[in-house]
């Protein structure tokens, strides 16, 4: 056998691979229902949309996409996002997913470390790529009706090719087909390397995690540049040749109606989706529906949980894991007790364990930090994007992952979640890095010091709260503040508490005391 060649249940498949098969053996099953927030809807089969994403990958050939190569792409959920990325794995090329609500200065920094040459977007990024002041792509490519000189349009452009491949290229199931960046405890993103082998291993993780069958509708408003998408809807969905239903943007008002109108078996949701649904009015319909599984995560309180289940007669799946665990390495099972609020015990291909800091497993109900064991590029990431000290630090020679998440096991082996990743803030399903929100508040001339924590809030689990020490002498208001950081920052990372401080606590070597910040 060759590199990136193994026996588990992955195989030696690539994501082409998968496609195949999948039109082989249902062409006329429907792929993809896709709704925007204007309502207009469209659908596609299995033949149909593999039909378009060799159309894409041709048209990327074309334009000089070699084999290891990078194609960036930003813009809300819609279906050509999905047929360019696996576009790109068809012709091993990898796609780059940008937050949509990323600042310019944010989306080049990932656009320069990867390297890439092709830009495909929408309207709403056209001052980001195209015009007086905006950042230079080699190759930019507009969805939908938007026609702009020096630029081309990707509906007319993958118009004119062939539906089947031109060239087949040589993959590698270890080959990097995504990077997907994500917010550490440092300032700068890193890039997750998700190799084909990850992504299959996530797609038959998924559909055990559920039961996908074929006759299933797995409907998500998840955002697509996400890995809670990407590894945890699309790809089950597609091993299973199951139904997709994307939904451009997500609304309490809607959402309901939309599972119900799709007839959806499966949903996803995150703490401020049961949040906003619990404030709407009720529907005497709304617990009649064919919803079996709601995939959950982020933390609610009990009595949420409890209101939420008997209001919308449905039960949560809990689960935990992270982009470079590639799957919910903890997980309440298919089928069986689950034990609110654990998050589950260990998925298939992982070992989970709890250390103290010396590295000792911890004994049971002592918490420590969260340890994943798995294969690297098959059940856990390939590593970070050219960031090989970061992955040193993150995955150990023997495979164990270290999260930095802190958690507890019982006796009778369910896991259960007590803390994030030290300096690490999540805000309606968003990791936030403090790290990077202090580094641009340290760069205002009236700030001598600054530090940022997440609090509670609500509805959208935590708030940005930032605690600023103003030079000697200067003065800076709080919307001063926040009008600074909404030019550097995409908007969920702009802080929404301020307070000013004389001074710091401090620790013995000097750094501020965060756990004394409240």
């Amino acid at each position: 056998m060759g590199e990136g060649q193994m026996t588990d249940i992955a195989g030696n498949q690539s994501i082409r691979d998968l496609w195949t098969d999948c039109v082989r053996l249902r062409p006329n099953n429907v792929f993809l229902r896709y709704q925007d927030s204007a309502g207009n809807r469209a659908v596609y089969t299995y033949a149909r949309f593999f039909g378009k994403i060799n159309q894409t990958a041709n048209m990327l050939m074309d334009l000089g996409v070699k084999p290891g190569e990078c194609v960036a792409m930003q813009c809300d959920n819609c279906a050509e996002f999905i047929m360019v990325q696996f576009a790109c794995a068809q012709i091993d090329a990898i796609f780059v997913p940008l937050n949509a609500q990323q600042t310019l200065l944010e989306s080049i920094y990932m656009i320069e470390k990867t390297q890439a040459k092709v830009m495909i977007t929408n309207r709403d990024f056209l001052e980001y790529y195209h015009g007086e002041g905006s950042y230079h792509m080699d190759t930019l490519i507009f969805l939908g009706d938007l026609h702009v000189p020096g630029a081309l349009n990707f509906c007319d452009e993958i118009a004119g090719y062939a539906k089947v491949l031109n060239e087949e290229r040589l993959i590698d199931p270890l080959d990097t087909c995504e990077i997907l960046f994500t917010s550490g405890t440092t300032s700068d993103p890193k890039g997750v390397e998700i190799t084909h082998a990850n992504l299959v291993y996530g797609a038959y993780m998924g559909a055990w995690e559920f039961s996908l069958r074929s006759d299933d509708v797995f409907l998500t408003t998840m955002p697509v540049f996400h890995s809670n998408f990407q590894l945890s809807a699309l790809m089950p969905v597609l091993v299973a040749g199951a139904q997709l239903v994307l939904i451009q943007k997500y609304s309490a008002r809607r959402f309901w109606v939309q599972v119900r109108d799709y007839a959806a078996t499966v949903i996803q949701m995150v703490s401020m989706m049961v949040r906003t649904m619990m404030l709407q009015p009720e529907d005497p319909c709304e617990r009649e529906h064919y919803v079996r599984e709601v995939q959950y995560y982020l933390p609610i309180s009990d009595q949420e949980k409890i209101d939420f289940e008997q209001r919308f007669n449905v039960r949560l799946l809990n689960c935990y894991g992270s982009t470079e665990s590639i799957s919910w390495v903890l997980t309440d099972l298919p089928v069986g007790p689950r034990n609110w609020p654990s998050v589950g015990r260990p998925a298939l291909g992982y070992e989970v364990k709890i250390v103290d800091e010396q590295g000792n497993t911890c004994p049971p109900g002592q918490v420590g930090e969260i340890l994943v064991h798995g294969q690297v590029g098959r059940t856990l990431m390939k590593g970070y994007y050219h960031d090989p000290e970061n992955t040193a630090a993150a995955i150990s020679p023997d495979g164990w992952l270290s999260t930095g998440d802190k958690g507890y096991m019982d006796e009778s082996g369910w896991f259960y979640f007590v803390d994030r990743k030290s300096n690490m803030i999540k805000r309606a399903g968003e990791n936030i890095s403090a790290s990077e929100v202090e580094n641009v508040l340290r760069e205002i001339p009236q700030v001598a010091e600054a530090a940022v924590i997440g609090v509670p809030d609500p509805i959208r689990d935590q708030a940005v709260k930032a605690f600023i020490q103003l030079e000697e002498g200067c003065q800076i208001t709080s919307d001063q503040v926040v009008a600074f950081c909404e030019s550097r920052l995409a908007t969920f990372k702009v802080p929404s508490i301020i307070v000013f401080v004389d001074e710091f606590p401090k620790t013995s070597v000097g750094k501020i005391a965060k756990k004394l910040l409240s």
